[in-house]
């Protein structure tokens, strides 16, 4: 295995009718997989309908069917998988939580929606998070064979804060799992994860649901992958589909060293700090 080369692939999942039957239809999509995949990535709210209203309905205990299911999927085929994002409950509230599994099964990172999506655009989109969900508490970077990657859930791409910090961590890949609208979608889907990745050095993986024309919430879908050039390397229609890339870590560290603006920042003037977790 090169750990230069970080294979991916993302699947922008069309929901089915219970989870049951979207467990199923994962299973068959890992089929389109190829052989030497090294990480296999998930949408936002997967396993439920994007429906604030509905989020406490489809909520699971931290190691519930969804979780679990997750789990052994990574173990039987061998992957790292983002397991997208689904509602989660723990003590009288619900998260709107990531998960990240190793080829073991075992769980290596885990991360709760810090920004709560409440918009209310005139003649556009009107959603509030808040009414059911609750925010989490911090900026969340692990560590694999291939480098530190960050995790973070939608609307935390908007934070340039938030980035920066998994930069400062380590991270040379972000990974958003993310359901943008049909309003904000066109105007700043490609435009956040290009500037993300330009910002920060850092290849940003963004994963969201197919588009579903019957869905109260209708996803702008067009998963990407941009790079630390700030270019985008590949990107989906609005249809189910898998998207695949490779991420030459290589060619992002020569970038850091050729146009090195993480080691030119002027701390002397500012500075980002990351305040005690809660």
């Amino acid at each position: 295995m090169s750990t230069d080369t970080l294979r991916i692939a993302c699947i922008q999942l069309a929901k089915q009718p219970t989870k049951e039957e979207t467990y199923a239809h994962i299973r068959t999509l890992f089929g389109s997989i190829p052989n030497g995949t090294d990480l296999v990535m998930l949408p936002e709210m997967w396993n439920g309908p994007y429906d604030a209203s509905l989020f406490p309905t489809f909520a699971e205990p931290e190691n519930g069917p969804s979780r679990q299911f997750l789990s052994s999927l990574a173990k039987e085929k061998r992957v790292f998988l983002c397991g997208g994002s689904i509602a989660e409950s723990e003590n009288g509230c619900v998260y709107n939580t990531s998960y990240v599994f190793d080829p073991n099964g075992m769980q290596i990172a885990k991360h709760r929606k810090a920004h709560l999506f409440d918009i209310d655009i005139d003649g556009g989109q009107h959603f509030h998070e808040s009414d059911t969900l609750s925010p989490g508490t911090r900026a969340t970077v692990f560590s694999t064979p291939f480098c530190r990657m960050g995790l973070c859930i939608c609307y935390d791409i908007r934070f340039p804060e938030l980035a920066r910090l998994m930069a400062d961590d380590g991270a040379e890949v972000i990974l958003v799992p993310a359901a943008f609208n049909m309003t904000t979608g066109p105007a700043h889907w490609e435009l956040l994860f290009r500037s993300r990745a330009l910002d920060n050095q850092v290849y940003t993986v963004g994963t969201a649901p197919a588009r579903d024309r019957s869905a109260s919430y209708r996803s702008w879908g067009h998963s990407i992958v941009c790079s630390p050039w700030g270019d985008v390397l590949v990107q989906a229609g609005e249809r189910e589909s898998i998207v695949f890339a490779a991420l030459d870590l290589a060619r992002l560290r020569r970038v850091r060293e050729e146009l090195p603006v993480l080691k030119q920042r002027r701390t002397d003037l500012y500075r980002l700090e990351r305040t005690p977790e809660k």
